[in-house]
C-alpha cells in the first residue's frame, strides 16, 4: 500500500521514456574543457556553458586556493548575520564597475538572483510584462511575486505596446526579459524595449545571464553592446557560465541595490557564495579586463562552426549568438541524433519538452573559446555524417 502512494510518478516516468522526454543525466569524471571524459569516454564537448573556458583556467584556480588559505571555505552564515566577508564586497564592486552600473549585489545562483529580485520589486495589485520565452528562473520569480504576468509575444515590441495599452489595472508595473534567449540564442531588442519602459514610466529588468561574458565590449553584457548604460534599471546575470564558476549578480541603481539587501529573501535566508567561488569570480573580472582576446576568439569560432552547419544544410533557427540549435522537430529524433554523436565522440545534448516547445526539440551546440579550428571540423564532419545518416540533411 505503501507504494500506491507514488505510483504516479512510475506512470509518469514510464510516459516520459515512452515519448523520448526521458533525460538521462551523464557524468564527467574530467575538469571542463573543449574535451571530456564522460560516462567514461573522452568526447570533444559542446553541452557546456563554459564560454570563455574560465571553469579550468589555473589564474582562477590558484585565485580559489589562495583564498582558501586565507578564508577558509565556507561562510557559515547568511550575508546579513555573519556571512558577508571583504571578498563579497570586493567582488560586487568590480562586477558594478566592469558593467558600468552604480551598484552590484551577489547571490548564490543566477536562479536565485531572479527569485530575490522581482518579488522584491513587485507583489499582489503589481503587473508583469514578461517575455514569452523567458527564462524558468524569471517565470519563477514572478510566480513567487504573486502579481499580474502578462506574457507580450517573444522579442515584440509591438505585442509589449499591446499588452502595456490593454492593461490599466495596476500599482507598479515591471518588464522582463532575458537579454540572449538560452534556447534559441537571440538577442532581445533592448533598445526598443527600453524606450517602450521610458515612455510608460515602467521598471526594466533584463536577466543578461548568457550575455555576460560574451556580448558587449570585452563581455561587459547586452546593455554595453546596445548603448544603453542608465536606461535599464535592473541587470541580472550569472557567474556560472562565461565567468566560469557560480553565483548571481545584480546590477543597478545603488537604491534598487540597497532595497534587495534588505528585501532579496535568498539574500537573507541562504547562506553567502563560498569563499572559493567568490575569489574564483574576482579572478575571472581581472582577466576579462585585462584583454578582450578569449571573447574575440568566442566569437571567431561561433561564426566558424554556424556557417559550415548552414553550408551543410542544417537549420541552426534565429542564433546571433554562439548558443547554436541545431533544429530537428520531435524528442526521439534528437535523443537518437545526440546518442549517435556521443557513439561517434561529439558530445551535444538533446532538448525537448518542457524545456522548450512541443514540436521544437533541438540539440543545442555550446561553442567556446577553448575550441581549436581542428575541433570545429572534426565537429563538423562528425554532423554531416550523422546528420546523413538520420536523413536531417541531404
Amino acid at each position: 500500500m505503501l507504494h500506491d502512494k507514488t505510483a504516479w510518478i512510475g506512470d509518469e516516468l514510464a510516459s516520459l521514456k515512452e515519448q523520448g522526454l526521458f533525460t538521462h543525466i551523464r557524468t564527467l569524471s574530467s575538469p571542463q574543457g573543449a574535451w571530456l571524459v564522460v560516462d567514461g569516454r573522452r568526447v570533444l564537448n559542446f553541452s557546456s556553458n563554459n564560454y570563455l573556458g574560465l571553469a579550468n583556467h589555473p589564474r582562477l584556480v590558484e585565485a580559489a586556493k589562495q583564498a582558501m588559505d586565507r578564508y577558509g571555505v565556507g561562510p557559515a552564515a547568511v550575508r546579513t548575520i555573519a556571512g558577508t566577508m571583504d571578498l563579497h564586497l570586493q567582488l560586487e564592486e568590480r562586477l558594478a564597475r566592469f558593467k558600468g552600473a552604480e551598484a552590484a549585489i551577489t547571490f548564490q545562483s543566477g536562479f536565485t538572483a531572479n527569485l530575490a529580485t522581482i518579488p522584491a520589486l513587485v507583489g499582489r495589485g503589481d503587473v508583469i510584462f514578461s517575455d514569452r520565452l523567458n527564462h524558468a528562473s524569471i517565470i519563477d520569480g514572478c510566480r513567487l511575486s504573486r502579481a499580474e504576468i502578462v506574457a507580450y509575444e517573444h522579442n515584440d515590441p509591438d505585442d509589449l505596446r499591446r499588452q502595456i495599452a490593454a492593461t490599466t489595472e495596476y500599482n507598479r508595473r515591471l518588464i522582463v526579459t532575458d537579454g540572449v534567449f538560452s534556447m534559441d540564442g537571440d538577442i532581445a531588442p533592448l533598445p526598443e524595449i527600453a524606450a517602450i519602459a521610458a515612455e510608460h514610466g515602467i521598471l526594466l529588468m533584463v536577466d543578461d545571464a548568457h550575455g555576460e561574458g560574451v556580448l558587449g565590449r570585452g563581455g561587459r553584457g547586452i546593455v554595453d553592446h546596445f548603448g544603453l548604460h542608465g536606461q535599464v534599471d535592473i541587470e541580472v546575470g550569472t557567474l556560472s557560465k562565461a565567468f566560469g564558476v557560480v553565483g548571481g549578480v545584480v546590477a543597478g541603481r545603488p537604491e534598487i541595490i540597497d532595497w534587495l539587501r534588505q528585501r532579496g529573501r535568498p539574500f537573507l535566508f541562504s547562506s553567502a557564495m563560498t569563499v572559493p567561488d567568490v575569489a574564483a569570480c574576482l579572478a575571472a573580472v581581472d582577466l576579462l579586463e585585462e584583454s578582450t582576446e578569449l571573447v574575440d576568439r568566442l566569437w571567431s569560432n561561433a561564426d566558424y562552426f554556424k556557417q559550415g552547419m548552414r553550408a551543410l544544410g542544417f537549420d541552426t533557427g534565429a542564433t546571433q549568438t554562439p548558443i547554436v540549435p541545431v533544429m530537428l522537430g520531435e524528442a526521439p529524433l534528437a535523443q537518437q541524433f545526440s546518442k549517435r554523436l556521443f557513439e561517434e565522440g561529439v558530445f551535444a545534448m538533446a532538448i525537448g519538452f518542457p524545456t522548450v516547445p512541443r514540436g521544437k526539440a533541438r540539440l543545442r551546440v555550446m561553442i567556446s573559446a577553448t575550441h581549436s579550428r581542428d575541433d570545429l571540423d572534426l565537429a563538423l564532419d562528425t554532423f554531416a555524417r550523422v546528420g546523413r545518416e538520420l536523413g536531417v540533411i541531404a
